[in-house]
């Protein structure tokens, strides 16, 4: 949570403000209290939106819809005014995890776990669909698993049948991944639509994967309308729950049951009250939460509204507010509410913030960006190299004479995996001079800490986490600032068939890799034609596990291929280059860049040699990155490897636009500098920054890297 701003109203109506939960272009969400301890996320909409009276209708109905929506199992209103200056609507606030971040971080529940789950969501959208409401998008990110139970959230765009004309026509409203095919094709929401949804989110709950799999959007909208989904080794062990799963994943919709029905299916003596019913790693995760609502922050005056703010009390006079027990009781009994799982930011406070409180004078306090990186697991070479990138990025920033503020470095280290995520994401996020964060190293690592720094309004800027889509959460945080991994498939065209001649190039698409690669091999073969008329594919798939690839490469040698790429693992590129090598293949050969390093270095050997990668990272020996190169040597004793030029680039991003915002000696919102970064352009050693509405780096720039003397030379640009 950050600090009220001092043009923040310190009320409004009931509720005390005690923070900013986050900020977005609509308006701004506040932690609120009640004058009995109760809490609750206030949103309030920004005047200029307050003005156009399409939206106020909208806010209107939202309010309305939350309201009428009276289910222990769904998140409750507390509050509304549409027709305010600055319309505002406050929701109840639960201090737990979503079902996202719970899965991502301790892996799928129990099936006991799913069938409660699925039962007590069932319930809170029988109520909606009895109001001929329909929720629209029932996802993991939009329920919260609390300490008294799950409840369903977000209702800001479920719509009545009867108030379609607030909608756009053409627009799809929901979640791809859980949206159904009728909705994908554009038919109205109806309650079917929300069955169809919860199958999808319980099939996730079960395995820890979408039934219709992740990727390019509209990847995931086709396999929705036409394919069948996949349940997976977890839920199969279960033939009555997959079995009532597979109805609510039907295509057409008067298939699907009714949630009543659903209900009734989900034979369980327990709709899922208190925690019994969840994993302990999952139980203690949400009375951490819990816990932290005993160490609420102080509270700051503004001068938006000094009407509303008291007079400093001293010690003496300073009414006692809810005591432990209070709060202890109203965490137990629900009444303590949260606006999403995502409130680490929160409900990590540090002690340490207490005594400068107490501090005679208020002393000027560190500027902080944050890095969280795999810094001892399986990229942890690629970590380190972003966090000394980063490093050296604030180094030379600090050693300016002119500088307007003095920078530090926090980092995390989740090791690359998806289960410490979330807590390394937690502990940058409760530093409240954290201003932005520098990562994840991998993909693994991204979706559980999404909605962490989403709700905190934490700017999440991605060096080389490149995946297409992250679609179980929210990404409202995230900055990708080199392009998308699967986009290398121009690059590798451009090269081998455009400048060096392939005319048949072979593509090996090895399963053990991720779903980029997959779609890396995928895109080449749709846009060869673009780069080489008449040049041909053969390619190859390998599921998943195979060892022995031979079989593999010598059917595609003996169709005459002059050319290789290979996408999988390092350990299947590694038997991929040995097996050309001794053929004797000769003609050009390129791997997927996410693989090379030093594994696949010192595994290949001498049959490496010669092999191109075309990565969106320059490399030590680039002449565009000299000067990061010298500062590397300086600093640490050696040269810096690949991505550290990328992360000091990203790092002088943050520090361009916190420099711009802190012109008048502000400390600029963390809100305010996520909307900096991914608006105009800067320029960097590597590349030039401006991004999409999707807050993806614009431009296709990539690298070339030749394997010579077991190391990667750089060879130049490769695109742009």
């Amino acid at each position: 949570m950050e600090p009220l701003q001092p043009s923040d109203p310190s009320r409004i109506a009931g509720y005390r403000l005690l923070g900013r939960l986050g900020a977005g272009g609509m308006g701004v969400v506040y932690l609120g209290r009640t004058d009995d301890g109760a809490l609750a996320a206030v949103k309030v909409i920004r005047a200029e939106y307050a003005d156009e009276t399409d939206f106020r209708a909208r806010f209107r109905r939202e309010a309305e819809i939350a309201a009428q929506v009276d289910s222990p199992w769904a998140v409750r209103i507390t509050g509304a005014d549409p027709d305010a200056a600055e319309p505002w609507l406050a929701t109840a606030f639960v201090p737990g995890p979503s079902l996202a971040e719970a899965v991502a971080a301790h892996g799928p529940l129990p099936l006991r776990a799913v069938r409660i789950l699925g039962k007590a969501l069932a319930r809170a959208l029988a109520v909606m669909h009895a109001q001929g409401l329909v929720h629209r998008d029932v996802k993991p990110g939009n329920v919260l698993l609390g300490m008294d139970r799950p409840r369903l959230i977000d209702f800001g765009i479920a719509r009545g049948g009867d108030h379609t004309a607030l909608t756009s026509t053409d627009a799809v409203i929901g979640t791809p991944g859980f949206l159904p095919p009728e909705q994908a094709g554009g038919s109205p929401a109806e309650p079917a639509g929300d069955v169809f949804s919860l199958g999808c989110l319980l099939v996730y709950a079960a395995t820890g994967r979408l039934p219709f799999g992740t990727g390019a959007v509209d990847a995931v909208l086709y396999r929705t309308v036409h394919d069948e989904p996949e349940f997976g080794p977890e839920l199969l062990a279960d033939p009555e729950l997959t079995a009532l799963l597979r109805t609510c994943l039907a295509k057409h919709p008067d298939i699907r049951p009714g949630t009543r029905e659903l209900d009734e299916a989900l034979t369980e003596d327990t709709p899922g009250e208190g925690t019994d019913w969840l994993p302990d790693p999952v139980v203690a995760t949400i009375a951490d939460r819990a816990a932290a609502l005993l160490a609420l922050p102080g509270i700051d005056e503004t001068v938006a509204d000094p009407a509303a703010a008291p007079a400093p009390e001293s010690a003496e006079t300073a009414p006692a507010g809810p005591t432990r027990r209070r709060l202890l009781g109203l965490v137990a009994g629900g009444a303590v509410l949260a606006a999403g799982g995502g409130l680490a930011a929160w409900l990590t406070l540090r002690e340490d913030d207490k005594p400068a409180k107490a501090a005679a004078g208020p002393a000027p306090r560190a500027w902080v960006i944050g890095v969280q990186a795999d810094l001892s697991g399986p990229r942890q070479t690629m970590g380190r190299a972003q966090e000394r990138g980063v490093q050296l990025a604030v180094a030379e920033f600090n050693s300016r004479k002119d500088k307007p503020f003095t920078l530090s470095v926090a980092t995390a280290d989740d090791a690359g995996r998806a289960d410490r995520s979330a807590a390394a994401a937690t502990g940058l996020i409760g530093n409240r001079d954290l201003f932005a964060v520098i990562g994840p190293t991998g993909n693994e690592s991204v979706i559980p800490c999404l909605e962490l720094y989403g709700e905190a309004g934490v700017p999440l800027i991605s060096v080389s986490a490149l995946a297409t889509a992250y679609s179980v959460t929210d990404r409202r945080s995230l900055i990708q600032s080199c392009p998308l991994a699967a986009t290398q498939s121009l690059a590798v065209n451009i090269q081998l068939a455009g400048k060096q001649g392939v005319r048949r190039i072979g593509i090996l698409c090895d399963r053990n890799g991720d779903t980029d690669s997959w779609q890396t091999a995928q895109l080449m073969g749709r846009t060869l034609g673009n780069f080489a008329p008449g040049a041909t594919v053969y390619g190859r798939v390998v599921p998943r596990g195979t060892a022995d690839l031979a079989p593999v490469i010598n059917d595609m040698l003996a169709q005459r291929i002059d050319g290789f790429f290979y996408t999988g693992s390092p350990a299947g590129g590694a038997k991929t280059a040995a097996l050309l090598a001794a053929a004797g293949f000769k003609g050009p050969r390129a791997a997927d860049y996410t693989i090379i390093g030093r594994e696949y270095l010192e595994a290949a050997g001498a049959a490496a040699e010669g092999w191109q990668v075309f990565a969106p990272y320059t490399g030590p020996d680039a002449p565009e990155v000299a000067e990061v190169a010298r500062a590397h040597q300086a600093a640490y004793g050696s040269a810096p490897e690949v991505w550290t030029a990328e992360a000091y680039d990203a790092a002088r991003l943050v520090i361009d636009r916190l420099v711009t915002g802190a012109q008048g000696g502000a400390r600029p919102a963390r809100a305010a500098l996520l909307t900096a970064l991914t608006q105009g352009t800067y320029r960097g050693l590597t590349r030039e920054f401006a991004f999409d509405k999707m807050q993806q780096v614009k431009g296709n720039l990539f690298y070339g890297h030749r394997v010579e003397g077991g190391r990667l030379r750089y060879t130049g640009r490769a695109t742009g």
